[in-house]
């Protein structure tokens, strides 16, 4: 406390000894005893506003002007602590408020920057993945205009080699047009009894024949549940199957493994998708549901795709109340798990079923 706060107990400490002096004086007490009475009257008052004002207004005081220095650190770790404990004066309210909306404030700033990061990703992302089947397509037709479409070995060569990058770049444009639907809202999911055995099986069939080009054995491990029926959209639950077989059988090793599992909890069913490939670094797992990001890039290209494959998964996946994880250790292989909601549990939880077929399903 410099001199300057000191002038108020100064003066209050003053006017309360000359109050209690002039009080004793109208009762004749001796000179020397109202000195001393003025002198303890005034030391005492003096001490009492001071330690009063340091301790429940300066000691706040700086305590606000410690949190600004914090805010400016962008220091939060306090702010629960504070939040948890009740305030015993405004101005230790006025602190712990202070902070609260700082933080919030400082998590909204951070969001908003990393929205502006994933942004300007994305864009680049897009450009660059439209770009590189357009400037081939490109290429291809130029050289035709150019003469080579007289010679109809190479014209028919590039010719289907210019439908091949405009297919690819149509395959990418409509999974970005199912992902942006997805993520708004727009495609509604059809939800009905749904059984997960025979989708599997479905899509063993249907690619098969990749797996064969690979020789790469499509395996149920023989745990698997014969009944898992869950709450879901067959075909989009089909979507998510044949995505999760098809990475394995993409990125797993020639003459591996890719093996599905079907359990069943209380109110779940699970899948798990397992191949024995070269893995996923630890550092690419929190990342491998975004839209276009690569483990590889070079090799991801080699393999084909949009990169979108997983972001729709994890849509699907998450439009059923469900979750998606992934684990994954090098040269040992990679497993994708899938949990959604059992049938009839989902009913018991408000979904809209039947009741005739949530009577079948209870017998």
């Amino acid at each position: 406390m410099n001199w300057k706060s000191k002038i108020l107990p100064f003066s209050l400490a003053i006017s309360v000894a000359t109050i209690t002096t002039l009080f004793l004086s109208l009762f004749e007490v001796v000179w020397w005893l109202l000195l001393i009475n003025f002198l303890l009257s005034f030391a005492t008052c003096f001490i009492l506003f001071v330690a009063a004002l340091e301790f429940l207004v300066f000691r706040e005081i700086n305590e606000i002007y410690n949190s600004f220095a914090k805010i400016r650190k962008k220091d939060f770790k306090i702010t629960k602590h504070r939040l948890s404990t009740l305030a015993t004066s405004p101005l230790e309210q006025l602190n712990a408020e202070l902070y609260d909306y700082a933080s919030k404030k400082q998590q909204e700033i951070d969001y908003l920057v990393q929205l502006e990061a994933f942004r300007r990703e994305f864009i680049a992302d897009v450009s660059h993945e439209l770009k590189t089947p357009i400037f081939a397509a490109q290429g291809f037709i130029h050289t035709l205009i150019d003469g080579a479409v007289e010679d109809p070995e190479v014209r028919d060569k590039f010719l289907q080699k210019a439908a091949k990058s405009l297919d690819g770049l149509d395959h990418l444009v409509q999974d970005l047009i199912t992902l942006s639907q997805m993520e708004i809202g727009v495609i509604t999911m059809q939800f009905r009894e749904t059984h997960l055995n025979l989708i599997l099986e479905e899509v063993f069939e249907q690619l098969e024949e990749k797996a064969f080009e690979r020789q790469i054995s499509l395996e149920i491990d023989e745990r698997t549940s014969t009944e898992c029926v869950v709450w879901a959209d067959p075909s989009r639950i089909k979507q998510v199957l044949i995505n999760l077989v098809e990475n394995g059988i993409k990125y797993g090793k020639d003459g591996g493994l890719v093996r599905v599992w079907l359990l069943q909890t209380q109110d779940y069913c699970i899948i798990e998708v397992e191949d024995n490939g070269s893995g996923i670094p630890k550092r690419h797992l929190t990342r491998i549901f975004e839209r276009f990001y690569r483990v590889e890039k070079s090799r991801s290209k080699e393999k084909g795709g949009s990169g979108l494959g997983l972001a729709i998964v994890k849509q699907i996946v998450e439009a059923h109340e469900g979750k998606i994880d992934v684990e994954s250790k090098l040269e040992r292989g990679t497993t994708f798990r899938v949990q959604l909601k059992r049938f009839p549990s989902a009913a018991l939880k408000g979904q809209q079923i039947p009741e005739e077929k949530a009577k079948l399903a209870s017998k």
